[in-house]
């Protein structure tokens, strides 16, 4: 899905970042459609595919009787060993599907730094300055910093991952070249989709608008981004047909954050689906957070979520709190994806977060109350196949055929996990063994 660099010439780092994006990058069109094999190779894992090894007592799922896995070129094997096999040693530990974070913006962290005293902000622009105060305070380059945060991520079982990296003027397309190189750096570990995130808005900042169709045209991305095109943008029209438009030319995706609530959110939502509809992207667009579905009656929520169904729209949510988190359950039935993500780690925003998704279905958990095993359970699902499923990756089910990507941890039962979100003694992506005791093994 990507295109090819605009022009000929002289290398440049941006360049070589594009041609690296080209190979690394599984957009979620190209991840859902692939056979197997190239799949393996868009993923990064061509280098292991003719690996043969045997996670051996080990217990999907927690099931009480421990078993061999057999993982052939990348993926779960439904029969024996071959002999001469490698073998590694589970010890009757939990394997469980790695996790998929679904929303995260990894070029804003300030992981493994220093820490950083934040000022108060009560609007969207007040972070903002503070995000561009921060970037121009550092003196780690954003590759360093996102490498940091995303193989922290990798070691607590993170298979997929949709980066988002700010594109404004204020930075021009450093955000995503520093997000695109750590991901050509952990290609062998992790599966990254990277999204232009317009955070000072599309239209009410001149020239971002240029940067996003740049970034989209030299390929360094899988999607372009938006932000509440009414509440922030005040352009509802302007941004959508700005967004759609570039997707629409570059054959990329779209992802849209939108906080706005009511109304605007609502309004902001159906100029979202007549879009997708008009331009044939069903399948290519996801709108983030969406606080302002929770609120929706029985009858308003069921009609969205048709719209939603029917275009084949993903949505993401980070669970900040009862009433904004999704209600998942109920979009599932319309057939709605929804996935689940970290959002910001350790930026100008807030002081928390660690990128560590189970975590994260431990937050889900408790922010609706759950306390049956079953919902919890459901939690981790979101976590994992319902991630997978917006970022258009094969569920990692332990069926035949899936990829081998799993979490090798001690425990009792799944939602036994969730709860106590026990160390990842082992961590592997594609069958190859990617981090263990809670260490990337770069």
């Amino acid at each position: 899905m990507h295109s090819s660099p605009s022009a000929p010439g002289a290398l440049s780092r941006r360049t070589m970042l594009a041609g690296a994006a080209a190979l690394a990058g599984a957009t979620a069109t190209a991840a859902a459609t692939a056979a197997p094999a190239q799949a393996a190779t868009a993923s990064g894992r061509a280098d292991h595919r003719s690996r043969t090894v045997v996670f051996r007592n080990v217990r999907p799922f927690g099931a009480a009787k421990p078993t061999d896995l057999v993982v052939v070129d990348g993926r779960v094997s439904g029969g024996p060993a071959p002999h001469g096999a490698k073998v590694v040693e589970g010890g009757g530990r939990i394997a469980l599907p790695s996790l998929v974070d679904a929303h995260i913006h990894p070029d804003k962290t300030t992981w493994g730094g220093s820490w950083v005293s934040r000022r108060p902000a009560s609007t969207i622009a007040d972070y903002v300055a503070q995000d561009v105060d921060l970037f121009r305070a550092q003196t780690r380059p954003v590759v360093e910093r996102a490498y940091g945060l995303m193989s922290h991520a990798v070691a607590r079982g993170t298979r997929g991952m949709r980066a988002h990296a700010d594109v404004a003027p204020a930075y021009g397309l450093a955000g995503v070249e520093g997000v695109a190189e750590a991901r050509e750096r952990l290609r062998h570990a992790l599966d990254v989709q990277i999204v232009a995130f317009p955070q000072h808005g599309v239209i009410r900042t001149p020239g971002t608008a240029a940067l996003l169709e740049q970034a989209a045209r030299e390929g360094l991305i899988d999607m372009i981004g938006g932000i509440d095109p009414i509440g922030f943008d005040k352009a509802l029209d302007e941004q959508l047909d700005t967004v759609f438009g570039i997707a629409d030319r570059h054959g990329v995706g779209v992802d849209i954050h939108l906080h706005d609530r009511g109304e605007k959110g609502m309004q902001a939502m159906r100029g979202i689906v007549e879009r997708t509809r008009a331009l044939s992207l069903a399948g290519k667009v996801t709108v983030s957070h969406v606080f302002c579905l929770p609120g929706l009656t029985d009858s308003e929520l069921g009609s969205i979520a048709t719209d939603l169904g029917e275009q084949d729209i993903a949505l993401t949510t980070v669970a900040p709190s009862d009433s904004l988190v999704l209600p998942i359950a109920r979009l599932r039935e319309h057939g709605v994806r929804v996935g689940l993500g970290s959002d910001g780690v350790r930026d100008s925003w807030s002081p928390f977060g660690d990128a560590d998704m189970m975590h994260r279905a431990h937050i889900l958990g408790w922010v609706t109350d759950v306390r049956l095993d079953d919902e919890l359970n459901e939690c981790y699902r979101v976590a994992t196949h319902g991630g997978a499923d917006v970022m258009g990756l094969a569920h990692a089910d332990f069926e035949a055929g899936a990829p081998a990507d799993f979490v090798l941890v001690r425990g009792e039962c799944l939602p036994q996990v969730v709860v106590d979100m026990p160390r990842r003694d082992m961590v592997v992506h594609g069958g190859v063994v990617v981090a263990r005791d809670g260490e990337f093994l770069a």
